[in-house]
């Protein structure tokens, strides 16, 4: 790991406090961009690769229940240029370096570009014509902070969007992560044992968890080396959940994902079900409860539940947090801080 980075202990230990602190400087941010007339006109199209991606789902998603067409795209996915529309293209990447987020964004009109970016003064930063600043917050290698404040900057976007305003519950969710944590650790560094000896984990979400379910894959990968999936609880229905076996399942949602949860119980396979509603514990069966909150702000408490797990999972495989196997030199472009 780079001296550059926070080790993931580090960071986690600090995470409510800086996600506060956070939340506080990005909702000043945003009024102030939607008092100027950015956050209006047709719905926004969040780039992005990795965590980022990830980190934009519950926003698009609450954007859409709002009636307001959005996406969140690959930003490896598209040729280039990018094709001419009247959306806004915002370029999220928690280091403002993601090669691929900046290569789409030079392509749009500028007049287009904005960013979300954890560090500047960076590439992508400096590439858009309007950014919302997350504050440099030093992060881990495998993301905690820089991923949390990210979905919060995004979830403040949905909420602000074309005369929207950004809601009341951000200003405590700091505090509540904090809560959440102590009430939870225990019970969900109790459950590492599951995954001692699994050949793969499934994460499925429903929805706005979709983000939660792609994230925690990611992190399961980077941290504890498990081969790890992540996808929408329908497409999971759709044919995949047919190989289950050997692995750990990890379903986020509070309707369907209980009777997957079910059914893979039936059939003998090990289920962790993140959900808002009560659930009993039984075997094979592992519940744990999280606060009812709008979309962006559970995906925050979600994550939380999937880095305390995989911290603990690691110690069990044996594995050291902080060192990564492979390093990529195309992936990022030179410039600014490195984290």
């Amino acid at each position: 790991m780079s001296d550059e980075y926070l080790a993931y202990r580090a960071a986690r230990a600090t995470q409510a406090e800086e996600l506060e602190s956070a939340i506080a400087r990005l909702t000043l941010q945003v009024t102030s961009m939607g008092a100027a007339g950015q956050l209006t006109g047709p719905g926004p199209v969040f780039v992005g690769i990795g965590a980022s991606l990830a980190a934009a789902c519950a926003p698009v998603w609450s954007l859409r229940s709002r009636g307001v067409h959005s996406w969140r795209l690959g930003a490896g996915d598209h040729p280039l240029p990018f094709p001419r529309s009247r959306h806004p293209v915002f370029g999220v990447s928690q280091s403002g370096r993601s090669a691929e987020t900046l290569a789409v964004l030079a392509s749009v009109d500028p007049s287009l570009r904005y960013a979300v970016v954890n560090m500047t003064p960076t590439p992508i930063a400096d590439t858009a014509t309007a950014v919302l600043d997350i504050g440099s917050v030093p992060d881990s290698y495998a993301s905690t902070i820089g991923f949390t404040a990210t979905i919060a900057a995004l979830g403040m976007l949905a909420d602000a969007w074309d005369g929207g305003t950004v809601d009341a519950g951000w200003a405590g969710l700091g505090k509540l992560f904090a809560a959440t944590q102590n009430e939870l650790n225990a019970q969900v560094r109790s459950l590492a044992p599951l995954f001692a000896t699994a050949t793969s984990a499934d994460f499925v979400g429903a929805g706005p968890a979709l983000g939660s379910a792609e994230a925690s894959a990611l992190l399961f990968r980077e941290v504890a080396r498990i081969p790890s999936t992540g996808m929408s609880t329908r497409q999971y229905l759709h044919g995949a959940m047919e190989s289950a076996g050997r692995g750990v399942h990890v379903l986020f949602g509070d309707a369907r994902e209980h009777e997957v949860a079910d059914t893979l119980v039936a059939a003998g396979h090990p289920v962790v079900l993140v959900t808002a509603e009560p659930v009993t514990a039984r075997p094979l069966l592992h519940p744990v409860r999280v606060p009812r909150l709008p979309a962006a702000q559970r995906a925050v408490l979600e994550i939380l539940v999937a880095q305390i797990l995989v911290e603990a999972v690691a110690e069990v495989r044996g594995l050291d947090i902080e060192e990564f196997v492979f390093h990529n030199s195309d992936i990022k472009v030179p410039g600014g801080p490195a984290a």
